[in-house]
């Protein structure tokens, strides 16, 4: 089939490659002159990294990326581990597929480089989607100045989606009274050991920190949440204040304080945290949505990529033939949403756990084990190449 794609993000390029190693034409339009990701970190988890490996991105993947040991919990003021979560070799030999910390750059670079060497992938840069138009026979993507015909229309055009947009009207957001910073620290300004090879998540009352290594250890990667109320910019791009994040996390354990000291100022932007809830229904007839079009998910399980790509790999396994696009895209939508929506529950959820106070949180940190082991089974075992065969 001929499959059009609106938004060149992760999750879009991850379509493009899934769809075309199944023999599919694609056109994946990204509304920029250029492909790139803003931000800096994610974590790419076994149940996403089964997907890329299948598509044959593993050794780039190795090159740029970066294997933790581990995941950690930590208070706020003693440093004391509350909880640990092996990653590295046991999930490598548990699940078949490693866990990876990775700069969205790099990762965008390497699914970028991938489709621009796909026979079956024409890429194009500054086509900005403007609206479609569907029958029995096919599917019309406008672009500003050109349009552009297919079998089936993806949109994996992102949180402001147009295509979502059109099919569902426009629906609003809520903020969830949350404000994020996120910034980068070289390696280099920091002491020698200060920086676990861990996924660390430090708790605290109503705010919590993480951090975690980048590009082979020579990054490390900071997102901190903090409770705030009177400043709601939703935004990747907003820049911070270094003080006022100085002011937000005082009193904070000293390793805390030797990260945001030494952090590159230039990185550093904060964004308000805005929820949508679950889908009832993404598309219509040819058209689907993919990704944070249709399940935007709070930073809190570190599974919104992870989604996305799973998303990619299910929609090439369920499409079939251009006889069934209809019910095939709704196959896929059925095999999908229960899961992305438990997830964003969870990571709805977890914005308040991370945040306990007082007896809540001591409750919180005496049941972390068992919860932390839980979450990983369901999260890491899905194999969305089979999702089909259930």
């Amino acid at each position: 089939m001929k499959i059009l794609i609106a938004g060149g993000g992760i999750g879009g390029l991850t379509t493009a490659l899934c769809l075309a190693t199944a023999g599919h034409e694609v056109d994946l339009f990204e509304q920029a002159d250029a492909f790139g990701e803003i931000g800096a970190g994610l974590q790419l988890s076994p149940n996403c990294s089964r997907v890329l490996h299948h598509l044959g991105l593993e050794q780039a993947l190795d090159e740029c990326g970066f294997l933790p040991e581990g995941s950690e919990f930590r208070d706020w003021k003693s440093g004391r581990v509350i909880t640990h979560q092996p990653l590295g070799h046991t999930v490598l030999q548990q699940y078949g597929y490693p866990y990876y910390h990775m700069h969205r750059g790099d990762l965008l670079r390497v699914l970028v480089e991938a489709a621009d060497q796909h026979s079956n992938i024409q890429l194009h840069t500054a086509a900005r989607a403007v609206g479609f138009a569907q029958d029995a026979a096919g599917v019309r993507l406008n672009l500003e100045n050109t349009s552009f015909e297919g079998d089936v229309l993806v949109g994996a055009d992102g949180i402001h989606s147009v295509i979502r947009e059109q099919l569902w009207g426009n629906s609003q957001p809520e903020f969830t009274g949350n404000v994020a910073w996120r910034a980068v620290v070289p390696s280099e300004r920091l002491p020698a050991g200060l920086i676990r090879p861990m996924s660390s998540v430090w708790w605290g009352p109503h705010k919590h920190f993480v951090h975690y290594y980048l590009r082979g250890g020579t990054l490390v990667n900071c997102v901190c949440v903090v409770e705030k109320t009177g400043w709601e910019v939703e935004s990747w791009t907003e820049p911070g204040e270094h003080a006022e994040l100085l002011r937000d996390f005082a009193g904070w354990h000293a390793d805390i304080q030797t990260l945001i000291e030494r952090v590159d100022r230039d990185s550093l932007y904060k964004w308000a945290l805005f929820d949508r809830p679950p889908m009832r229904q993404w598309g219509k007839g040819r058209v689907t949505l993919l990704g944070d079009a249709c399940h935007p998910t709070l930073p809190f399980m570190a599974q919104g990529a992870a989604m996305a790509i799973e998303d990619a790999a299910v929609l090439s396994v369920c499409l079939t033939s251009s006889a069934h696009v209809a019910a095939d895209l709704q196959r896929y939508e059925t095999l999908r949403r229960p899961r992305t929506a438990k997830i964003q529950t969870g990571s709805r959820r977890n914005a308040t756990v991370f945040h306990m106070t007082g007896v809540k949180a001591w409750l919180r940190n005496r049941a972390a084990n068992q919860a932390g082991a839980r979450s990983m089974a369901s999260l890491f075992g899905y194999n969305a190449l089979d999702a089909n065969k259930v």
